[in-house]
């Protein structure tokens, strides 16, 4: 109980504090993102954190890409898109930014989703605060020890594939090392189709696991609307993040493998001398969406899967050939000579064995 003629105490004439100068004290912008014009605006501070001036920006998400290092717009887009989708209420991540001087900086995003009775997103609000020296402290090491982690982990996947795929010599070979290899199994896919292309048609080589196959597709048209078929034709991958989005473009196909509780595919296609050879899916469980780094890791394997089954295509029609060559230069028939028995062997040139 405060005594009787004691001073009484006044408060500022400001008190409370806007939020404006709450913000911008503690390096924190603040954006407003409408969703049906795709505009998005930012306060100061936000253009600060960003190293971006109003004249230069126009309004649209994309003008800040320069300032977004590696994938991280790509990998901020899915997060995005993600939590669209789910239902999620917020969001948010750290990234990695590049100022104008190429200096790179620490940024935390976080937003939270508007919706309409519907439940469609209609704008987005969020706050943007630099977190750069948070980062120099414990959590942030153990978070850029855990993204350091992650990237090693996706290199070992093409290494160890990349080695196992060395020693491959056949087309089956190939299969059987893309079937049964640890690093697709380190990549997490649940399912898996392998297709050869042989006169503007794919043909299916390899596919998992058991009874996953989805009659109709064995031999399917380049120009068929599927997503392996769509990677083979237009020589592009194709990743598709989320299972909304796999019903949305192949009707088709998507009825036939609901059973396999598919939320992800990416489908890639198979090139060897600057032409497709094939093409790959692999199909993905309880996962939504890839960032940059991991789309890298998938192309790049592809790319060696595809040049070892050329090799292998190569290999096989280099014994055809020779095996051809023998049969037309022997003598079909060896005349007996009394008193002495014959004996004819031919030894392959190919490591690994006769041919006859």
């Amino acid at each position: 109980m405060a005594e009787r003629g004691a001073p009484t105490l006044s408060l500022p004439d400001d008190w409370p504090v806007h939020p404006d100068p709450i913000l911008a004290l503690n390096r924190m912008g603040s954006f407003d993102w409408d969703l049906d014009t795709g505009l998005l605006g930012m306060d100061a501070m936000a253009h600060r954190i960003l190293d971006i001036t109003p004249e230069e920006y126009d309004g649209h998400p994309g003008s800040l890409d320069p300032r977004l290092t590696g994938g991280e717009s790509e990998r901020l887009d899915a997060l995005v898109a993600r939590a669209m989708k789910d239902g999620s209420e917020n969001y948010g991540t750290y990234l990695r930014l590049r100022r104008r001087d190429g200096s790179l900086r620490w940024a935390y995003v976080q937003g939270c989703i508007r919706r309409d009775a519907s439940g469609r997103p209609r704008r987005i609000i969020g706050i943007l605060r630099d977190a750069t020296r948070e980062l120099e402290d414990g959590v942030g090491r153990r978070q850029r020890e855990a993204l350091d982690a992650a990237r090693r982990e996706q290199t070992n996947v093409v290494q160890v594939t990349t080695a196992a795929l060395a020693h491959a010599r056949t087309v089956q070979d190939v299969i059987d090392v893309v079937k049964d290899s640890h690093g697709l199994a380190l990549l997490g896919s649940t399912s898996l189709v392998l297709g050869l292309l042989e006169a503007g048609r794919l043909r299916l080589v390899a596919e998992g696991p058991a009874g996953s196959s989805v009659p109709g597709t064995e031999v399917t048209r380049v120009d068929d609307p599927y997503p392996l078929s769509e990677a083979v034709r237009t020589l592009r991958p194709r990743f598709i993040e989320s299972p909304e989005e796999f019903a949305d473009c192949y009707p088709i196909l998507w009825p036939h493998i609901t059973g396999l509780d598919i939320t992800s595919a990416a489908y890639l296609p198979l090139i060897a001398q600057a032409r497709p050879i094939g093409g790959m899916g692999l199909l993905y469980s309880g996962r939504h969406g890839f960032t940059q780094e991991e789309r890298n890791v998938l192309v790049a394997l592809g790319s060696s899967i595809a040049q070892s089954l050329q090799r292998a295509m190569l290999y096989e029609q280099e014994k055809d050939l020779a095996q051809g060559l023998q049969q037309a230069m022997l003598p079909r028939t060896i005349p007996s000579v009394p008193g002495a028995d014959v004996a004819v062997r031919y030894r392959s040139g190919y490591a690994g064995g006769s041919l006859g």
